[in-house]
C-alpha cells in the first residue's frame, strides 16, 4: 500500500484526491497538509467522500518533514498553484531530504471531461484579468444565442459536506451557502451579468449539473492553475505588470505552454517594452497559439465623485497578497479620476494588519481578505480607521452588502476591451464554437 500525504490550499489537493486517489485501492492518502486558508489546519475532509470511510486529518503545511515520517509517507504530492519555480523544488527538495518521492499531477489524471463544449481560460498568475476574459467569451457566446453557464475553481471554505456541489444565481445564495469575500469575489461579477456560476470542488458531480442547463460551459480559472475541466478551447491570460512570471511560475507555465489562444491583458496600463518581452516569450514557447493583445478597462461608478478626494482603496485580496501586486483597479481609477491614495498600513487591525506584515510590498490598497467574520470584521474596522473621504472598492465583490461604513463607497472594476472581444469572437467563430 503506498501511504500518500497531499498538500494543497482547500481546492486543487481536494479535487485531485477525488479525481485521481479516491478509488486507487492500492493508495492511501494519510493526511493533507494546507497554510493559505486560516484555520484549514484544525478541518479534516470528511469520511463520507472518502473510499475508506474514514476521515483523513489536515495538518499545517510545516509539519510536513514531521509527518514524512510519523505517518510513514512514500510520496508527497503537490497540489496547489501560484507558485514560483524556485520555491517548486525548494518544497521538492524538502520532500525528498524528509525520505518521501515528490509528486505533481498532470491533466491526463485531473481532467473531467464534459458532454458539453468547455471554453477553459487560465492564466499565468492569478489577478491577470481571466474573470473579465471569462465574462467576455460569455457575453459572446450569449449573444450568438447560446445558453452559458459559469463553472468556477474550487474554493471550498466552510462545511465541505454542503460544499462538493453549489449553485450560484442570485445575491440570495451567498446566504445559502454562507460565502466568505473570497468567494463573492468571484461569483458577484457573473451574477451582475445575469449568468448562472457553479462552484464547489466534487467536479464530476458540478459538470453534470451544469451541462443539464448549458450549451456550453466556460471555466473561469482560479489563480494561475489548470483547469479542472477537459478544454475544447483554452485561453490563457498573461499579465505584462509581471513580464516573466509567464516563465517562473508553476503552474502558469504549464498553462502557457497549452494555451490555444493567449490574451496579454492591461496592455493600456503596462509599459510598451513589458507587453513586448511577454509577447515575444509567447512567440517562443507557443508559436501556435494566437496572441491577443487587449485592453483592461475601468469601470468605475460615479467617477466625478473621486476628484480631490482622499481615496482608501480595497483590492482583490489573492492578487494583492500571493498574486505580488500592490495595485489594482482601484489605485488606477484613483489616478486617473484625479483623486489621492491615503497610505492605508498604519491603520490595519487584526488579520489585514497581519496581511500586511506578511506581504510588504502592500502599502496603499488594502486587501479585501475575507475568510470568516473575523476577517470581515477587521476589514471594516480598517477602513472605518483610515482618514480618508471615500472608499474605493476594487474588489470583484460587492463589498457594501457585507461592511457598515462611516463613509461612502464607489465600485470600480474591469471589462475587457472591445478590439479583443471582437477577435475572440473569431476566434471561436473559427473553432467552431458559435
Amino acid at each position: 500500500m503506498t501511504r500518500v500525504i497531499i498538500s494543497g490550499a482547500g481546492g486543487r489537493d481536494f479535487h485531485n484526491y477525488l479525481v485521481h486517489f479516491k478509488d486507487k485501492k492500492d493508495v492511501d492518502v494519510v493526511a493533507f497538509t494546507a497554510t493559505q486558508i486560516p484555520g484549514i489546519e484544525k478541518r479534516h475532509f470528511p469520511r463520507e467522500l472518502t473510499r475508506q470511510k474514514k476521515k483523513i486529518p489536515i495538518y499545517p503545511e510545516h509539519m510536513l518533514p514531521v509527518l514524512i515520517k510519523k505517518l510513514k509517507a512514500d510520496y508527497v504530492y503537490l497540489s496547489y498553484s501560484d507558485l514560483a519555480h524556485q520555491y517548486v523544488m525548494e518544497f521538492a527538495s524538502k520532500v525528498l531530504a524528509a525520505g518521501a518521492n515528490f509528486g505533481l499531477l498532470g491533466t491526463k489524471d485531473t481532467y473531467v471531461a464534459s458532454r458539453k463544449p468547455v471554453i477553459a481560460v487560465c492564466a499565468v498568475r492569478t489577478g491577470s484579468g481571466k474573470s473579465q476574459t471569462s465574462r467576455a467569451i460569455a457575453e459572446i457566446l450569449r449573444k450568438h444565442g447560446k445558453k452559458v453557464v459559469g463553472v468556477r475553481h474550487a474554493m471550498p471554505y466552510g462545511n465541505l459536506l454542503k460544499q462538493t456541489c453549489q449553485r450560484f444565481a442570485t445575491m440570495d445564495d451567498f446566504e445559502k451557502h454562507h460565502t466568505t469575500i473570497e468567494e463573492e469575489e468571484e461569483y458577484q461579477p457573473w451574477i451582475d451579468h445575469g449568468f448562472v456560476i457553479y462552484a464547489g470542488f466534487d467536479y464530476k458531480q458540478i459538470i453534470r449539473e451544469a451541462e443539464k442547463e448549458a450549451d456550453l460551459i466556460v471555466f473561469d480559472g482560479g489563480n494561475n492553475d489548470i483547469s479542472f475541466l477537459k478544454p475544447d478551447m483554452l485561453v490563457v491570460v498573461a499579465d505584462p505588470h509581471r513580464p516573466g512570471h509567464e516563465l517562473t511560475y508553476y503552474p502558469g507555465h504549464v498553462n502557457f505552454l497549452l494555451a490555444d489562444v493567449i490574451v496579454i491583458n492591461k496592455v493600456d496600463s503596462a509599459p510598451k517594452e513589458a507587453v513586448a518581452l511577454v509577447e515575444k516569450h509567447a512567440r517562443q514557447y507557443n508559436k501556435n497559439a494566437p496572441v491577443i493583445r487587449a485592453r483592461s478597462e475601468l469601470i468605475v461608478e460615479q467617477s466625478h465623485r473621486l476628484r480631490g478626494k482622499r481615496c482608501a482603496v480595497v483590492g482583490d485580496g489573492p492578487t494583492l497578497s500571493h498574486g505580488g501586486m500592490s495595485f489594482g483597479a482601484g489605485t488606477l481609477a484613483v489616478k486617473r479620476f484625479g483623486g489621492s491614495l491615503v497610505y492605508a498600513k498604519p491603520y490595519a487591525v487584526g488579520n489585514i494588519k497581519k496581511t500586511f506584515e506578511k506581504f510588504p510590498h502592500l502599502t496603499h490598497e488594502i486587501p479585501a481578505m475575507g475568510y470568516d467574520a473575523h476577517d470581515i470584521a477587521d476589514l471594516e474596522k480598517t477602513l472605518n480607521r483610515v482618514p480618508c473621504d471615500i472608499v474605493v472598492d476594487g474588489s470583484p465583490a460587492d463589498l457594501s452588502h457585507l461592511l457598515k461604513l462611516k463613509k461612502p463607497m464607489i465600485r470600480v472594476g474591469y471589462e475587457l476591451g472591445t478590439d479583443a472581444v471582437r477577435k475572440l469572437e473569431k476566434l471561436l467563430k473559427k473553432r467552431g464554437l458559435l
